[in-house]
């Protein structure tokens, strides 16, 4: 059975011939990785935890095995431009760090490389007569003398004799290049398609560029603009085409003791936008203003946790971590002469009033990402929840897998789960009540799943209870998606006074049920006449699962945790079938994939079974030990996975726009939401001594285990303000409080388990 755009890998195949032969090239699938030690020291020159980031973290991967399939992205927090370097095109892997060169800095606003980048640019300072082919034109740099860092980029082109450094703001840059010789140089700038136009204003030194580059999930009028302007005047431009792009060349006279200022803005709502957004973000500010600022913007940011003891290593992983959580989803609005929010909506094509954002998969991040911006940073979650009511206000529906539009992408009405987190949090600042009539509607009516939006099968899941593996791809994990996403409404609903509902929705979550086989204990396919898919193997990959097995969908009723665990028997075989996933051998077959897949390559390498941590299905199952009973086995477990598949380098698999990166943060700090939807986490086992976290709203929590080290991977006891707590459970409005969290940790698993029995 072939694929259908409803997975990663699906999107690609069925995404046409020019995104099939960009993300399958294969060179770009078999590069060899590049060893650690060679990679150059990112960290800026400072104590605040911005020295602690790595921004290569995740970058040496490749389509057959990720690493965090990562890209070192410059840019402020959540910020509508992200800057990065290219050193390959025709190619989602567009950046290599074993490369060591440079066709040129690329704005980019790719999510993922497996969904091709849009409304993108390329920058490259120049002398003499480059090429315009990318590959013929790029330059060397040495990695050794490389800086990236959230807030600045610089290297030194060798080729062209150039010392380059650029400075996000939110929507633009400011690109500095110091020439080692005086006469003429230049800045080429490369626009995507055949379409591609430019216009020069040599009054204001200013050259303007639009391309129309994006591979869907928008409507027909999308373009991006761009605005350049100059320190100095533009002796000469010179346009030439390539294959699928325009190329201009944009010449200036050079002296060695002042450095070109090249002030780079961008929209998605016009030229004259584009212009607005450089004289406000950057206007005539020095560098050293620009970056000040963008430095204090990420101490802000990442100074919402402050974390004391650990090893070094420990601490790189965890800023870098909050790094990457940090950048999606991107602010997809700008701001109008008054100084209020608009955007291009990528759901309507119009110029819309008030707030949007874009390129974030429900699918990957509600597991942990939302519930990490409820505690450090409500006040951004809630414009961003907003964003999420206004796309269904202006396209109807909530959308799958906003990428900058309705996309059809993985599994499930996931957003569910974003808004009932939110709801049983008491977050407020935004329209709740719509966000309610959104969920309600994809969750009892037909949308159209195939263009990214409504529940696929609801149809069948309303008559039926379940979705049937016969009529639907990927069904079983639809069901249960749908079953929790349930869930999820019903805490909306109970947030917003309506009773009937809620006991609705709260009785149909219990549908999981039907998916259930209660002889072989796992989650099955089950056809329209109710019988069950023949033959089962717990080990085959695919539909009706998707990027996994049974094993990994196994554990997929995170909001019926207690019924699960009755209906394997009770709470001691339910935690021997979880031991026995993580001693299981690693086998998968292929199934419907017809081929092996990098989450398959990365279970494989790792030595944890079938616990597949290189996807999130599995991310909440080591937090199901303690909710049954065995906290000793979720600390060991959760201190295993942090200290072995996580690393400065790497991540265990896709990072996937914060989420990879959440459940280490989460997990470090000492705690997991297995229920997001629920305001409880589950205790773990923290690695730092002392964490100090304050949200954006102002509230404080401090976290604190005295002595702790990596020999002291056990809970013997936990506090919160000086008391006894003796429960796996942590309330959310605990950590809204002011309050203090004290472990007690020890080097032994003994008794460990009775006092949270």
């Amino acid at each position: 059975m072939p694929l259908p755009p409803t997975s990663r890998r699906g999107f690609i195949r069925f995404a046409g011939t020019s995104a099939a032969g960009a993300i399958l090239s294969p060179k770009a699938a078999h590069a060899q990785p590049q060893s650690p030690s060679t990679l150059p020291n990112t960290a800026p020159s400072t104590t605040t935890p911005l020295a602690h980031v790595n921004l290569l973290q995740g970058t040496n991967s490749t389509g057959s095995f990720s690493r965090g399939n990562t890209l070192p992205l410059v840019a402020l927090p959540h910020g509508m431009a992200h800057w990065t370097i290219q050193s390959q095109e025709d190619t989602s892997w567009f950046f290599r760090p074993a490369d060591n060169r440079c066709q040129g800095l690329r704005c980019t606003h790719q999510l993922s490389p497996w969904l091709p980048d849009y409304g993108y640019a390329t920058f490259l300072p120049f002398t003499g007569n480059p090429d315009a082919d990318a590959s013929r034109r790029s330059s060397s740099y040495r990695a050794d003398q490389l800086i990236l860092a959230p807030h600045q980029l610089k290297l030194h082109l060798e080729r062209y004799r150039c010392a380059v450094s650029l400075i996000p703001t939110e929507r633009c840059c400011l690109l500095e290049m110091t020439f080692e010789d005086n006469g003429t140089a230049g800045l080429l700038l490369e626009m995507p398609g055949k379409d591609a136009a430019f216009h020069t204003d040599q009054t204001s030194r200013t050259v303007l560029g639009t391309t129309h580059i994006n591979d869907g999930a928008v409507p027909a009028n999308f373009a991006t603009f761009y605005a350049v302007r100059f320190d100095r005047t533009i002796s000469s431009i010179s346009i030439q085409p390539r294959e699928n792009s325009q190329v201009a060349f944009i010449r200036f006279h050079t002296d060695a003791s002042r450095p070109v200022i090249a002030r780079i803005a961008t929209s998605f709502i016009s030229p004259d936008q584009a212009w607005h957004n450089l004289t406000t973000e950057l206007g005539e500010k020095p560098s050293s203003v620009v970056l000040q600022d963008a430095a204090a913007a990420w101490d802000h940011q990442l100074s919402a946790a402050q974390v004391q003891g650990g090893s070094p290593d420990q601490r790189t992983i965890f800023y870098s971590s909050l790094y990457r959580a940090s950048l999606f989803p991107r602010i997809w609005y700008e701001k109008d002469a008054t100084g209020n929010p608009i955007h291009y909506s990528p759901y309507t094509g119009s110029i819309t009033p008030g707030v949007m954002y874009a390129d974030h998969g429900y699918w990957d991040v509600y597991r942990a990402w939302y519930p990490l911006m409820s505690i450090l940073y409500p006040n951004r979650l809630a414009e961003i929840l907003q964003a999420w009511v206004n796309v269904s206000k202006e396209g109807g529906w909530m959308p799958q897998f906003p990428s900058p539009g309705y996309r059809a992408c993985m599994t499930g009405s996931l957003i569910d789960a974003v808004f009932g987190d939110a709801a049983c949090k008491d977050l407020t600042g935004f329209d709740m009540e719509g966000a309610y009539t959104a969920l309600h509607r994809h969750a009892t009516q037909p949308g159209d799943p195939d263009k990214g939006y409504g529940r696929r099968g609801i149809e069948y899941y309303m008559r039926l209870g379940y979705i049937p593996n016969d009529k639907v791809h990927q069904a079983t994990v639809e069901t249960l998606d749908c079953a929790y996403g349930d869930l999820c409404i019903a805490q909306v609903a109970k947030s917003l006074g309506k009773t009937k509902d809620a006991v609705f929705f709260l009785q149909r979550s219990a549908n999981w049920r039907n998916v259930f086989d209660p002889t072989t204990k796992f989650m099955r396919g089950r056809n329209a006449d109710g019988s069950w898919l023949r033959p089962f193997d717990p080990f085959t990959w695919g539909s009706p699962y998707v990027e996994g097995s049974a094993w990994q969908h196994r554990w997929a009723v995170p909001h019926d945790i207690d019924g699960l665990a009755a209906a394997m028997g009770g709470p001691q075989p339910f935690t021997n079938q979880l031991e026995a996933m993580l001693a299981l051998q690693p086998i998968f077959r292929v199934g419907v994939y017809g081929e092996e897949i990098h989450e398959m390559s990365e279970m494989a390498a790792a030595n944890f079974g079938q616990y597949a941590h290189s996807n999130q299905p599995v991310h909440h199952a080591l937090y199901l030990f303690a909710a049954a009973g065995k906290p000793s086995r979720t600390q060991f477990f959760a201190r295993r996975v942090i200290n072995e598949l996580y690393t400065v380098d790497d991540f265990p698999g896709d990072e996937d726009t914060g989420s990879m990166a959440a459940w280490y943060i989460l997990s470090a700090l000492g705690f997991y939401p297995p229920t997001p939807g629920r305001a409880a986490y589950v205790l773990g086992s923290p690695i730092f001594e002392r964490a100090n976290l304050r949200s954006d709203s102002g509230q404080t929590f401090t976290i604190t285990a005295p002595g702790n080290s990596e020999n002291t991977p056990y809970v013997k006891a936990v506090a919160i303000n000086n008391n006894p707590h003796n429960s796996v459970w942590l309330d959310h409005h605990i950590l809204r409080n002011d309050a203090e969290l004290r472990f007690t940790m020890s080097p032994s698993s003994q008794h460990i388990d009775d006092p949270f029995a």
